[in-house]
């Protein structure tokens, strides 16, 4: 038995290295392009819109092309027994799009070149999911899917909090050639983006492998490669007969109620800020409270789940979820925000991984990239649901989207309850060197 059964495998961390430099650069643009569309620098038809309805398709088209998408790319990236490529695609048009934005002068362009990252979203989500579970084995793959998530997490954390400093300090001088070359600090914005995708893509090139157990010809392989589709080994219920949802199915519908909860938050600032009476740094704390449970907690939690089994964390987080979410909507003082938000956090990363994990456990050899993007794709929807009808719901009232929200977590626990059943035999400790050895 190796180390890195027990541990984390050393090409995760290289990915997970690699999405967390991407995640930077293109977490830039949830600040600067709502600034960028602001600005005077983009014109044109806005399509009857206004100025902010065009923001809002602009940043939500990211998740709205990407998440139907990433079936068809996980299902494609199985038949071809080929991961990296799809990765290396998606981040050579994360790069493209990135620097497009500096040219960029109507609105249709940025319509076109956040297409053009959701499809590359599309390409890069599933496959890396499905890397990494074909990089774990059971005993650790709760360990390595926390660990992935964390830097990403990251990456996604520190991009919008520097991306307001870097458009602000424009605009920018350097010399080149003995000539001065002057751009804004929104070009500044989008070459950095462009430089992180740049860097991704050479470590993915560099570091990451295909692991010999993706293989498109693999005995036993061959029918489910013809006329497959993206919709082959997706099903709706439980052909064992041990339950009645099938259980991928079943945490891709928790994975959708888990995002729709903790989106519901961003799309209401101005409503928080006069209802807590504060101003938009305490929100940025607010929001960023998720996030900062996120990573501090995936990787003790994901490895926790390789010893104490995986189904009892995902519990435990959509229980969780009911009161940290339905309290926001009760809520009149800014720190106790910030506490609900980070306890909303804690029950995210007790779900988010460990279904990730649970549903690596039980794909099929070879069906990695189709079984995850079930559960990345809900993820995708949810977070593109959440904004929308918290928009809609909060007419009713200001907790009415948060009571939405908790419901659709009660109904979550429940259906964990009822249609998942675990998939890791239980072990003593997370610490002992002699865990996870088959007698």
């Amino acid at each position: 038995m190796t180390s890195s059964r027990l541990g984390v495998d050393p090409q995760v961390l290289a990915l997970a290295l690699a999405r967390m430099t991407e995640s930077v650069g293109n977490s830039f643009l949830i600040v600067v392009l709502p600034l960028f569309i602001g600005s005077e620098l983009v014109t044109g038809n806005t399509f009857g819109l206004t100025e902010v309805a065009i923001t809002g398709v602009v940043l939500s088209l990211f998740g709205l092309v990407n998440s139907p998408l990433q079936p068809f790319t996980g299902r494609l990236s199985d038949r071809t027994g080929r991961r990296k490529i799809f990765v290396l695609v998606g981040l050579l048009l994360i790069g493209v799009a990135s620097f497009s934005y500096s040219l960029a002068t109507d609105y249709w362009h940025l319509v076109g070149l956040r297409v053009l990252q959701g499809v590359a979203g599309a390409l890069i989500i599933p496959t890396t999911v499905a890397l990494v579970n074909d990089l774990a084995s059971e005993a650790n793959r709760g360990g390595n899917m926390g660990t992935y998530n964390t830097f990403r997490l990251v990456g996604f954390g520190v991009g919008p909090v520097a991306a307001g400093a870097v458009v602000a300090g424009g605009p920018y001088a350097v010399g080149l050639g003995g000539t001065q070359v002057q751009f804004s600090g929104f070009d500044a914005a989008f070459y950095f983006a462009t430089l992180t995708a740049t860097v991704s893509f050479f470590l993915i090139l560099a570091l990451i492998r295909d692991p010999e157990t993706v293989s498109a010809d693999s005995p036993g392989d061959e029918s489910a490669d013809e006329d497959g589709s993206a919709l082959d080994g997706f099903s709706v219920f439980d052909s064992s007969g041990k339950g009645v949802l099938d259980p991928v199915f079943t945490l891709g519908v928790v994975s959708f109620f888990m995002a729709v909860g903790i989106a519901l938050f961003a799309t209401l600032g101005d409503i928080i800020n006069a209802r807590l009476d504060q101003g938009p740094t305490l929100f940025g704390l607010q929001f960023a409270a998720f996030v900062l449970a996120q990573i501090f907690l995936q990787m003790p939690i994901g490895r926790a789940t390789d010893f104490y089994g995986r189904r009892i964390f995902i519990l435990a987080g959509m229980v969780l979820l009911v009161p940290t979410t339905f309290v926001q909507g009760m809520l009149y003082d800014p720190w106790l925000m910030f506490g609900a938000r980070f306890a909303q956090g804690v029950a995210g990363a007790m779900v988010f991984a460990p279904a990730l994990a649970l549903a690596g456990d039980l794909a099929p050899d070879g069906q990695s990239g189709t079984t995850l993007s079930v559960l990345t794709m809900a993820f995708g929807f949810g977070v593109a649901f959440g904004p929308l009808s918290a928009g809609f719901l909060v007419t009713f009232g200001f907790g009415v989207p948060f009571a939405f929200g908790a419901a659709l977590a009660a109904v979550g626990a429940v259906l964990v309850w009822t249609q998942v059943e675990e998939t890791v035999t239980t072990r003593r400790s997370p610490f002992s060197a002699t865990d996870g050895v088959e007698e």
